[in-house]
């Protein structure tokens, strides 16, 4: 029998060890306890650590969130990776082996392509280097030190049940696994999957280029329509880098802060998908333990200065949205040392990654900062000219591939050895699957200008996260930053993924930086792929300087909302992106702090909690009273149709008003645009029949060449599909509302018939939606709730989220956790958002909440998804899920006294 057979066969052993595991806990049995409490930490008492100067206290809440108390930083951070590891190290061990390109060693031949995918990139690599050229002394000592610490914990639990339950169940049928010792750079990689899930609109350029097969620039244009600067606005407000030396000058009342230191053409279906469908599948089909990359996932965050606030001193708020998971993709902690000073620099508390050292967002005891994506355009792709195994052209030349080998073990299988290949420049080939020499794009959709494709063309990716930087400084920068030229300082490093960066600090300061390495390009924008053979086309050595990039700093508005908008007006000098979010929730949020301020009132810790929870559909208030001026004979119809009447348009998870619109929202997008996509774009399973000549090689209209009915299907995985319903396509939307005969509101009604017109889109729209709703949650309307289409599942992203077996089924229950019943949508500030294209489960969420009091930190608020621990059946595996569904903060305490006020759990780290 094969290796690869008896690989498979022994994953039935998952269904013996699982079931027993199952009855075991549900009976209270000694061997199923005994099996899952196992790996459970030690948080109380005194254990010994490797390294240790000093003791640590290591202080936990009833919630599981540990404090640590240091006397020096490399106690801290070995502590705080030994306290990591207690909690999460599956969690971290399967991050590193994803950033590696070696998910293969773990869970076998499934994940052939995707460690291929990664290792083309070579995000190790580019980490490797990063640490080894590119970081601070400090940071290598921190990192070292957090290093020390897992594997101190490592030595003690060495796999297998006593490191977590996940251990177990790869046991079954990955027995010969064992963990590594953890390294450094393992830390550094991680900074690649973040950058990789913010990497901006590296799926719109696909997507463009897919859509140019059936559609002219003019209906493209409409689907991507440009950002609306009048209504929605800018996040720092006028203002540009202006004069010879380019300094950005901000022009929104800012007062002076200190100085900063140191194109496609329409192709066939055929060419098209032979060159992109596959890179799009390739990218659909990463982890994304962040959630789906590109546009329309997004976050929010804003500060409102003390003038304007009931506390006197700024109040900050932060809710990242990214893909939900088991565990929570967020830990939080706090880091102090008992004496700030220079053999102990930190005092901070927030949210970070299991894996990372420091504090990513949260506070420290002079300022506190968020995060949201910037949005950036950091990446692009080159379509090259193959023309052999080991070379490509350019301007009429032949140049060599850069080429290396790379050998992908696998577990239960054969060893896959690969060839990866580069551009002179460095631009890996991501087209090559994990098979030596494959070329795609035989038809590439070039024009006539292409040179002869003989061998194909292939697909080059340029991102600014290949590009060694030093963003891991940043991180310890911003937990030791004291006020707005340091929290500059740290932005100047914080180069991937590009980011929004707000700021108060307890002076009773507030501002913004856009930080991050963008790209100038000598020729394009960033919209489509564009042609490697071209040397005109490329980025020039230099990014956008630091100095150019906006900010902002206590602007006479009183606040600043981001909440992924356009940063500047177009008059800015260089172009960030042309794929900017369309502001929905910016200037909702905006509206809403506008509206508690008006009449000199002030902004409350409540107001900014209750903003954060607004679950507003803004195109609802559009769209309803177009829905209920359609004339509707059927009362079946009907019925559905007036529930819309007195709809406040808040969608409440009981809310059936809310169920019927996202209903009715959904179908319009099929009707009006799903109908119309190639089969790149549509998920799979939606299946349409299209019109399709009998012979492609005659022209239209030969003899012998008539058309055929033929059923096309989606090859896009589901969460990737389009229309996905997101921000964008209320500007889409709400632009063709105005023009009610455009050719998209053409489709073909339920008994295939051609139809025309808004009104008439509109009326199937609602009737398509009564029926889907129906079959869903069943005839009676009074029954109907949004909350029972819009469901949160929480999956563990690895063994939980596989669906290919019974066993898989028990491991489910074993590790996932839900379905939720959630409120709120895809634009809406309670962005809980769903893909229109593949149904209504919410797919992406608000990953965290926060709210910062400046004047007294002991008074701010958090809640993540999930909880601090990545031990299923742990009382903190998911105790906070259920608060952050009803919209409940914890308090975050952050003194002395309010942590040990706190704390229930006390375990003291000493020399081992």
């Amino acid at each position: 029998m094969s290796r690869s057979k008896k690989f498979r066969r022994a994953r039935l052993i998952v269904i013996v060890l699982a079931v027993l595991l199952v009855a075991a806990v549900a009976g209270a049995g000694y061997w199923g306890v005994r099996t899952v409490h196992a790996s459970f930490p030690v948080v109380e008492g005194t254990v010994k650590v490797a390294g240790m100067t000093a003791p640590v206290d290591v202080k936990r809440d009833a919630n599981g969130i540990p404090q640590l108390y240091a006397d020096t930083n490399a106690d801290l951070f070995r502590a705080q990776g030994y306290v990591q590891a207690q909690d999460r190290f599956w969690e971290m061990d399967v991050r590193r082996h994803i950033t590696a390109g070696r998910l293969s060693e773990m869970f076998g031949s499934s994940q052939i392509e995707t460690d291929g995918f990664l290792r083309t990139m070579g995000w190790r690599q580019v980490a490797q280097q990063e640490y080894d050229t590119k970081l601070s002394e400090d940071t290598k000592k921190n990192l070292q030190a957090y290093t020390d610490g897992v594997n101190a914990w490592l030595d003690e639990h060495r796999g297998g049940s006593s490191a977590s339950l996940e251990y177990s169940l790869l046991g079954a049928v990955n027995g010969d696994y064992q963990p590594e010792k953890w390294d450094p750079v393992d830390s550094v990689a991680w900074l690649k999957a973040m950058a990789w899930n913010l990497s901006g609109n590296l799926q719109e350029e696909v997507d463009r280029a897919l859509l140019a097969q059936d559609f002219g620039q003019d209906k493209i244009a409409q689907l991507y329509p440009d950002y609306p600067y009048a209504r929605n606005g800018t996040i720092v407000k006028g203002g540009g880098a202006v004069g010879a030396d380019g300094v950005f000058k901000p022009a929104d009342g800012s007062t002076a802060a200190p100085a900063s230191p140191a194109g496609a053409t329409a192709q066939s279906r055929a060419a098209t998908d032979a060159l992109l469908g596959d890179v799009s599948a390739k990218i659909a089909g990463m982890p994304q333990l962040l959630g789906r990359p590109g546009q329309g996932i997004g976050s929010n965050s804003w500060v409102v200065d003390g003038k304007h606030t009931t506390t006197g001193l700024p109040l900050l708020a932060n809710d990242p949205h990214l893909g939900p998971g088991m565990p929570s993709v967020w830990y939080q902690m706090g880091l102090h040392c008992r004496t700030v000073g220079a053999g102990c620099s930190y005092d901070t508390a927030g949210f970070t990654f299991a894996g990372m050292p420091g504090v990513v967002i949260g506070h420290n005891k002079d300022i506190s900062w968020g995060f949201t994506n910037l949005g950036a355009d950091v990446t692009d792709l080159y379509l090259e000219r193959v023309t052999g195994p080991d070379t490509y052209l350019v301007d009429g030349k032949e140049a060599k591939f850069k080429s290396r080998k790379e050998t992908i073990k696998v577990a239960g299988g054969e060893d896959r050895t690969i060839t990866v290949r580069t551009t002179q420049d460095g631009l890996p080939l991501i087209s090559d699957q994990s098979t030596e020499q494959q070329h795609v794009g035989q038809n590439a959709p070039v024009g006539n200008a292409a040179p002869d494709r003989a061998a194909g063309y292939g697909v080059a990716l340029q991102w600014t996260a290949l590009t060694p930087a030093n963003t891991m400084d940043a991180v310890f920068k911003l937990d030791r930053a004291t006020g707005w030229t340091d929290f500059r300082s740290a932005a100047e490093d914080f180069a991937v993924p590009a980011q929004n960066l707000i700021y108060a600090d307890t002076k009773g300061n507030i501002g913004y930086q856009a930080p991050g390495m963008v790209p100038q390009r000598t020729k394009g924008d960033g919209t489509y792929p564009v042609p490697g053979w071209d040397s005109s086309y490329g980025w020039k050595k230099e990014y956008v300087p630091f100095k150019s990039l906006p900010y902002s700093f206590n602007p006479t508005a009183g606040y600043i909302v981001t909440a992924n908008q356009a940063v500047v007006d177009p008059g800015y000098r260089y172009l960030l992106t042309k794929d900017w979010e369309y502001g929905t929730r910016a200037k909702e949020i905006t509206d809403q702090i506008d509206s508690r301020l008006k009449n000199g009132g002030k902004i409350s810790p409540d107001d900014m909690q209750s903003i954060q929870l607004d679950n507003t559909s803004v195109m609802a208030q559009t769209l309803v009273p177009l829905l209920l001026k359609v004339q509707i004979d059927d009362p079946y119809v009907r019925e559905a149709q007036d529930l819309l009447k007195d709809w406040n348009f808040h969608q409440d998870a009981d809310s059936a008003a809310a169920a019927y619109y996202n209903g009715v929202w959904r179908q319009l997008l099929t009707l009006a645009f799903g109908q119309k996509f190639p089969a790149g774009l549509r998920a799979e399973g939606d299946c349409l029949l299209v019109r399709q000549k009998r012979d492609a090689t005659l022209p239209e209209g030969a003899v012998g060449n008539t058309t055929q009915a033929v059923t096309e299907c989606g090859t896009r995985e589901a969460h990737n599909a389009q229309p996905d319903g997101g921000d964008r396509w209320t500007e889409v939307v709400r632009q063709l509302l105005t023009q009610p005969d455009n050719g998209w509101w053409d489709y073909i009604d339920s008994n295939h018939r051609s139809q025309h017109g808004l009104e008439s889109l509109l009326a199937e729209a609602m009737k398509d939606a009564r029926q889907d709703l129906t079959a869903q949650l069943g005839k009676d309307i009074k029954t109907w709730s949004w909350g029972r289409l819009h469901t949160l599942t929480l999956k563990e992203q690895t063994l939980g989220s596989d669906d290919s077996s019974i066993a898989s089924g028990v491991v489910h229950r074993l590790l996932n956790r839900g379905p939720y019943r959630i409120s709120g949508g895809t634009a809406a500030v309670d962005a809980a958002g769903w893909n229109a294209a593949a149904g209504y489960q919410v797919d992406w969420i608000p990953s965290m909440r926060m709210v910062v009091d400046l004047s007294d930190f002991d008074a701010s608020r958090w809640i993540t998804v999930g909880g601090a621990s990545g031990h299923a059946f742990h009382d903190n595996y998911n105790d906070q899920t259920q608060l952050w569904v009803d919209g409940k903060l914890l308090p975050w305490a952050f003194s002395a006294d309010a942590v040990g006020k706190s704390t229930k759990h006390t375990m003291t780290l000493i020399a081992g």
